[in-house]
């Protein structure tokens, strides 16, 4: 066989089956954008589930993609088996309605004997036991020999969830030859073995499952296929691991060449190149698509790989950070088929370089407490570390609990996991009480799950409506028809506004989503207000003008963000409320002030310039040309809404907006700071809040110069003048200082004794800490030369003692913990050191000179 690289297989693939009429889509981010049950993409028809379910509409009948995914549930088999990463590319191509088993089957095969050129007789089919229609077109249209085919039951060969759309499969393995396992081709499958390889797995969907189990044809069929590109390559390449492909060997050399090991020398150094190897690419792939190192989530896993790689890194000797230089590697190799890699390439290596430095300052302590942990447990005679104590490694020390489960199990032990969990949960449970309740807190699932109709949100273009009917009443939650009233969502604050039926009145402090409707959560009623009635809704239009400025303000700020800080800016969470605005965004480093003046100034000019602001409704594909970006937090379907300020900033958004950038007036930057590993935090306001911060600033200002006795604007001049007044006076202090500690060191050595050639210089000294006496014992020594410094310091009625020799009075004999010791018992102290220096604490104060006599005795 022609051994090819992975991305020449890629290009293959892709280019294969847009020659028969696919659409070639670009690989999805690895965040899944609607799709809340999943954390990472995982399988390469994830991201278009909405089109076989019927959610959206394809953009073509026929698509290709090459996706990347993730999958965390082998994290701790990597590296140990010959085909299994977290981080996979998947080749798939898709059919929603269009071609089925005549097309698909005969079309894999052509690519795999044709464009791959695999030879015919390394490889074998099998199909759904049932399925004779995709039997059949194998032996006769395609012509493979029926004792080539095998028919495999629903665990092997049948696609399908609890409910819904689903159908058989069949799949192409290659023949890796008799040295990777039986060749009985059914046993070698059912024992796992690794000499069948699966490499593509064709999926027919034209059954729907109900709930009651009975199967039903589908009127429209689908096609569903994946074929593993690592896979794939291993296959082409003729190595026997996916580790040994020419992608992972590119990285696996550079971890070689870093650490100095020799893969194939020491199989558990093997496991830990291959375990970096892996890693690093998927650490490297998730940075580029936002995902950002946190304690949960998503991020958990990002911080999980990262750490687990640097700490095999440690196994093979490598000390410093290295997960640099290996992602440099991984873009290399994959940019050209993922622009993002490049164009985050700088982001990426900075965080992976920030997250390496906080591992490192933790890992140290870290693995010191879980050996004491270990040691413990093994003078116990135990093998289980308590749940407390692995949550403790975890929040104290930022240890992923699968790394201290690893670590244990290196000694033969395991940790309590149910009581880790146990800890974790009373951890959350804590911080919810700590919470303030904000209202209206999480009974909008039971709304949503009445099925009332879609509310009509009119507050786009109207401030009240008089004409809505109300739906359901509960105890403070209003439901109606149609509303002016913006619900909380995308982090912009909800409307309040007054309801008016005729026999009642209802104020709205909370707008909250509830399914397909408009949760109206009202405070104070009064009368009655029943289902049925008419009413009338006029919204606080004062606030929701504030609400707006902040509102298109932030994106403001997002775009010049982006213009001075670079394009990996991007949010990463919002508040947007009627006093302030809260902007989160990823970044790697602190903002600095000329940075931000910079922002703050690009976005008053935009103010004053008057941009227009204008909402217009479009297709996604549509807003994407016109370079519109996506915000965090948002759901997004075939039509969105792009928000446009002026002709260069555009960005999908379904929140309330101004008319003009100008009615902004201004926005004043309060604070940034980091609030988490690579995510920064901008606290704003504009407009009246703006003015009250102006005014409450300039009466702060008067405030202080009137007590500086000034004027307001010769406030720096004075303070100049004060400056420069107290400097000089700390001075001339300084000196009185240095001349009072001359004055008392002579008068200590012209004191001092001799014992047995060695010359002591002793004092008891009022009103000197422990630092007067450091600093004090190293002018005495310098002074001394040759001898013995003894002091005792007497501060707030406690006495603290120090004691210091110099090289030749250690020769001699001297050690200064022996005589602070003697020292601090004879004044009820205790206490201990080096024999160049010691120090100790001395509990009665007034047995200072017994201190002195017994430390002169102890030299004597």
């Amino acid at each position: 066989m022609e051994k090819i690289t992975l991305n020449e297989i890629r290009e293959k693939y892709l280019a294969f089956f847009e020659s028969k009429g696919h659409l070639c889509l670009p690989s999805f981010s690895l965040v899944p954008e609607h799709d809340k049950s999943l954390l990472v993409i995982n399988a390469g028809m994830a991201p278009l589930k909405p089109y076989f379910t019927g959610q959206a509409v394809p953009p073509h009948s026929r698509l290709v993609t090459c996706q990347r995914c993730l999958r965390t549930i082998d994290i701790e088999i990597v590296g140990k088996t010959a085909r299994h990463f977290t981080f996979f590319e998947m080749l798939g191509n898709f059919s929603f309605g269009d071609y089925f088993k005549d097309e698909i089957i005969p079309w894999a095969w052509e690519f795999v004997t044709q464009e791959l050129k695999i030879p015919v007789d390394k490889l074998f089919v099998s199909v759904y036991e049932e399925d004779d229609e995709a039997h059949d077109i194998w032996r006769d249209k395609v012509g493979i020999p029926a004792e080539r085919i095998f028919r495999l039951g629903k665990k092997d060969n049948f696609w399908e969830l609890n409910t819904g759309p689903c159908g058989p499969c069949s799949e192409i393995y290659f023949d890796r030859g008799a040295k990777h396992g039986m060749d009985d081709f059914v046993a070698s499958i059912d024992a796992d073995e690794d000499r069948y390889v699966e490499i593509w797995n064709l999926v027919f969907t034209q059954f729907n499952k109900s709930e009651d189990g009975t199967y039903s044809e589908l009127k429209t069929k689908n096609i569903d296929t994946g074929m593993g590109l690592d896979r794939v390559a291993m296959v082409m390449q003729g190595v026997d691991n996916m580790f040994d492909i020419d992608a992972m060997v590119a990285i696996r050399d550079e971890v070689c060449a870093i650490s100095g090991v020799k893969y194939g020398a020491d199989a558990k150094k093997d496991l830990s190149l291959r375990i970096i190897s892996d890693h690093c690419r998927a650490v490297t792939f998730m940075i580029a698509d936002g995902i950002l190192p946190s304690n949960e989530g998503r991020g958990y896993v990002l911080r999980r790989l990262l750490r687990r790689g640097l700490r095999h890194g440690r196994l093979l000797g490598i000390i410093d950070g290295f997960m640099v230089r290996l992602s440099k590697v991984v873009v290399g190799i994959f940019a050209d088929a993922y622009p993002q890699l490049r164009e985050k390439a700088d982001y990426t290596y900075t965080l992976i370089q920030q997250e390496e430095q906080r591992f490192f300052e933790t890992l140290d302590s870290g693995v010191e407490q879980l050996r004491k942990f270990v040691a413990e447990l093994k003078a116990a005679g135990k093998t289980m570390l308590g749940g407390a104590d692995a949550f403790k490694l975890y929040d104290t020390f930022g240890f992923p609990l699968e790394l201290t489960i690893e670590i244990l199990e290196e000694e033969g032990m395991n940790a309590d996991e149910t009581g880790f969990a146990e800890e974790m949960e009373r951890q959350r449970s804590r911080a919810r009480a700590a919470r303030e309740d904000a209202g209206f807190t999480g009974h909008a699932d039971k709304y949503a799950e009445m099925n009332l109709s879609p509310v009509e949100f009119v507050g786009f273009t109207h401030d009240a409506v008089s004409d809505a009917t109300v739906l359901y009443v509960d105890e403070n939650v209003i439901i109606t028809d149609k509303t002016p009233c913006y619900a909380e969502r995308g982090g912009q604050k909800a409307d309040v506004a007054m309801i008016t039926a005729e026999n009642g009145t209802a104020i709205v402090t909370d707008c909250v989503v509830a399914g397909n409707q408009v949760a109206h959560v009202c405070k104070e009623r009064s009368g009655q207000i029943k289902a049925g009635d008419k009413v009338a809704i006029v919204i606080d239009t004062a606030r929701r003008l504030e609400i707006a400025r902040n509102h298109t303000a932030t994106h403001l700020l997002h775009h010049f963000l982006r213009q001075v800080l670079g394009e990996h800016v991007q949010q990463a969470g919002s508040l947007v409320s009627h006093d302030r605005l809260r902007f989160d965004f990823a970044h790697f480093a602190p903002v600095t002030p000329e940075q931000l003046a910079q922002v703050e100034n690009a976005v008053n000019a935009a103010v004053l310039s008057g941009l227009q602001v204008c909402a217009t409704e479009m297709s996604m594909a549509d807003a994407k040309a016109k370079g519109a970006i996506a915000l965090f937090g948002e759901k997004y379907g075939d039509n969105v809404r792009v928000v446009s300020i002026g002709d260069d900033i555009a960005e999908l958004c379904g929140g309330t907006h101004l008319v003009n950038a100008a009615q902004i007036g201004s926005l004043k930057i309060l604070s940034e700071n980091g609030i988490s590993a690579g995510v920064r935090r901008i606290e704003a306001v504009v407009g009246n809040a703006a003015l009250t911060h102006y005014a409450a600033t300039e009466a702060k200002l008067a405030e202080v110069a009137a007590f500086l006795k000034t004027q307001p604007d010769n406030v720096l001049k004075r303070v100049e003048q004060l400056a420069a007044a107290a400097k000089d006076a700390e001075r001339k202090l300084a000196k009185a200082r240095q001349a009072d500690a001359n004055a008392v060191v002579d008068e200590i050595l012209s004191a001092k004794e001799q014992f047995g050639g060695i010359t002591l210089a002793s004092a008891i000294l009022p009103d000197m800490d422990a630092d007067g006496l450091r600093n004090l014992s190293d002018t005495l020594i310098e002074r001394l030369g040759s001898g013995v410094v003894l002091l005792v310091g007497l501060s707030d009625d406690k006495a603290n003692l120090l004691a210091r020799a110099t090289d030749d009075a250690v020769k001699a004999g001297v050690h200064c913990g022996n005589l602070v010791k003697a020292a601090a018992q004879a004044a009820g102290g205790g206490g201990g050191g080096r024999p160049n220096m010691a120090q100790a604490g001395i509990k009665d104060a007034s047995k200072a000179q017994d201190a002195i006599n017994a430390a002169k005795k102890q030299l004597q």
